[in-house]
């Protein structure tokens, strides 16, 4: 499989989130670990020539992430295909290419069926397309496909009912997917709005998304480092996987806008998520839920039913742990059994502003290290970590109490 490679931010598009959500943004640029595929990096970077006008500036040690190309946000149309998309028909893409997709259309589908080794960039350019029962673009083969919103563009994308196959989903990709761009796209699904069977990377672009089921999904990882991400979803918002592998299904956050309404949870990795940077606002049962939750930097407001914040054993190829070394993180959860930052196994805090509004703020399971950072619980600073344990996780078996440390202390 393909391997993962993670993000640096791109410039045009914090010009735009910042516009449209006043000040909000996280400036992380701390690293995290990943395998990456540098000679594929170099490969790609060398063989396209598009503009740089919109192109982030990138350090050595992020280039290996994302490529020159998946940052980005204007396509090189000088040798485009225009492609108007009509009601009733199919379109079909076969080779590597640009294509600027256009029109109007009911039940009409983009399919890209193209060589192991194409790369495809699908530039909607006020494309719409309502289905009753089908994908409106689908990837069945490619090495990777950029969906770019034109500068400007202004781009609809809805399926009003049941999916008749397992393409189950607004925009589905059977290999590695790109979001970004300089447009709007709105996504309507009645199960996923966005999904990809590989990697996905979203670097720019607006993105309102509305889905019965997930927002955006991925069976590898989902990396970001820009845009505007607005999702509405019936289960969750973010949501990284593989059924066959639990140790893929990461989501690394750099960068970017996101405003996540969810049933269930807002993200939910199987390994890690990792929040570098970016402004998150999340209500949802559980905001962020992983196997490891880091942060390291960005502005997080969450708002919760269940857990705020949550690490459990999702993989077993992983210990269990929450880490906090930056950020501004508020957490304001619900009334009942319920806990801020819940940590099945150990929980670290390093730095940053923790700010939570709960009956239990802090739940974990194996050690607490506090060494710095600013603590606030129900409206007053503290440098106590009080370990409420009200859910009884792991190998506690429903024990009840709480248990308290210093500030720089360990507890147990």
């Amino acid at each position: 499989m393909k391997k993962t490679r993670r993000a640096a931010a791109t410039a045009i598009t914090i010009m735009m989130m910042t516009a449209l959500i006043g000040g909000c943004t996280g400036t992380g640029n701390s690293a995290s670990s990943a395998a990456s595929n540098s000679s594929q990096t170099k490969a790609e970077t060398a063989s396209y020539s598009g503009s740089t006008a919109s192109v982030a500036t990138v350090t050595s040690a992020e280039s290996d992430l994302f490529t020159s190309r998946d940052l980005e946000q204007a396509a090189d149309l000088s040798q485009a295909k225009e492609i108007t998309v009509s009601s009733g028909g199919s379109v079909s893409i076969t080779e590597a290419g640009t294509y600027v997709l256009s029109g109007n259309a009911e039940n009409a589908s983009v399919v890209v069926e193209a060589g192991d080794d194409d790369k495809v960039q699908l530039v909607l350019k006020d494309l719409k397309i309502t289905n009753t029962h089908q994908a409106c673009i689908l990837v069945e083969n490619a090495d990777k496909v950029f969906i770019t919103s034109a500068e400007g563009s202004d781009n609809s994308l809805t399926v009003s009912g049941k999916f008749t196959d397992d393409n189950d989903a607004v925009i589905f990709s059977k290999d590695d997917l790109v979001l970004n761009g300089l447009g709007k796209v709105t996504v309507s699904s009645t199960k996923d709005g966005i999904r990809s069977n590989d990697d996905l990377k979203a670097t720019g672009g607006t993105w309102i998304i509305t889905a019965e089921d997930t927002a955006i999904k991925a069976h590898e990882g989902i990396y970001a480092c820009s845009g505007v991400y607005e999702l509405t979803a019936g289960s969750d918002g973010l949501h990284a996987e593989n059924n066959d592998d639990d140790t893929k299904g990461d989501i690394i956050i750099k960068g970017g806008n996101y405003s996540i309404k969810a049933g269930d949870d807002g993200i939910h990795g199987t390994t890690g998520v990792t929040v570098d940077g970016g402004c998150l606002t999340i209500t949802a049962g559980e905001g962020i839920e992983a196997t490891q939750v880091l942060i390291n930097d960005g502005v997080l407001d969450i708002t919760a039913s269940d857990d705020g914040i949550n690490a459990g054993q999702k993989s077993k190829s992983m210990d269990v742990k929450i880490e906090i070394g930056g950020g501004d993180i508020t957490v304001v959860m619900g009334s009942g059994d319920t806990d801020g930052i819940d940590s099945n196994g150990d929980l670290i805090i390093t730095g940053g502003t923790i700010n939570v509004t709960a009956q239990s703020p802090f739940d974990y399971d194996g050690n607490c290290t506090h060494t710095g950072g600013k603590i606030i619980v129900n409206g007053t600073e503290t440098d106590t970590i009080t370990n409420q344990m009200m859910g009884g996780h792991g190998g506690r078996g429903g024990q009840m109490g709480e248990q308290t440390g210093n500030f720089g202390g360990k507890q147990r």
